[in-house]
């Protein structure tokens, strides 16, 4: 199984804190956001390598980091790619850039996608386990407790198993507060289906989009995160973040 964590966002919300750091590389409990995303995929069964897909304007600065980051887990390999973007007017997006790993590298694997900017507060083994139990589609979902909120995020409906029936990117009228997040699994089966996704002209940003286009034409299913996840889209956010990976990881991750 292959990653990529998605990374060559500008943050231009979080500016001037972004405007020379990537937002991943920023720092949460004394260490770049990057480096708990990474420790807490590290205990998948099967990952083997991941790629930090990055720009060209920060591609520098992920290459240095990653000189320095020592290994989560023996065996498993870390790769920085430059979508060769410079700013929010030429950027491929983050399905773009999941198209942009798949023709680059040929990929023939399962894949697993999250974003950069996606923390968690414990170990994403259970989602490994989950994916190889279902081998289909899985995206992550989390319930953020607050209809007011739900406009910035995606509205969604399963049935009894777990299955997406409905899916709704920023809903007007949502109903309910759960809400599908930047952390997915795709079999290798279905990499065609996200090549196809593109090269018909759909909206290449908001790797939600991908999902809503998807469930209509293959089982899609969801797992829910355990403990807290942090969407990291402002420094409010960032703040409350930083207090809670202060402290030691709730779980081992290794």
């Amino acid at each position: 199984m292959k990653a990529i964590v998605l990374a060559a966002g500008y943050a231009t919300r979080l500016y001037p804190l972004t405007l020379d750091t990537p937002k991943p590389l920023l720092e949460v409990g004394g260490r770049p956001m990057l480096e708990h995303v990474l420790e807490r995929l590290a205990p998948i069964e099967g990952l083997d390598e991941v790629w930090v897909v990055t720009n060209a304007r920060f591609a520098p600065s992920f290459r240095s980091w990653a000189e320095r980051f020592p290994q989560p887990r023996p065996g498993l390999g870390l790769t920085v790619l430059d979508d060769g973007t410079t700013d929010d007017a030429t950027k491929l997006g983050a399905i773009g850039d999941i198209g942009l790993v798949l023709e680059r590298t040929h990929l023939d694997d399962d894949l697993l996608v999250v974003a950069g900017d996606n923390l968690f507060s414990e170990s994403l083994g259970g989602f490994g386990r989950f994916c190889a139990l279902k081998a289909a589609p899985v995206v992550a979902v989390y319930d953020v407790g607050d209809l007011a909120q739900m406009p910035k995020y995606n509205s969604i409906t399963l049935d009894a198993e777990g299955r997406i029936t409905f899916f709704e990117e920023k809903p007007e009228n949502p109903t309910g507060t759960l809400t599908a997040i930047a952390l997915y699994y795709y079999p290798r089966d279905t990499l065609g289906l996200i090549r196809r996704y593109l090269r018909e002209g759909n909206n290449p940003d908001q790797p939600g989009r991908l999902v809503q286009w998807l469930y209509q034409r293959t089982p899609v299913y969801t797992w829910q995160v355990p403990g807290r996840w942090y969407d990291i889209g402002s420094r409010e956010t960032l703040e409350e973040a930083d207090r809670a990976f202060g402290g030691p990881p709730s779980e081992p991750v290794v």
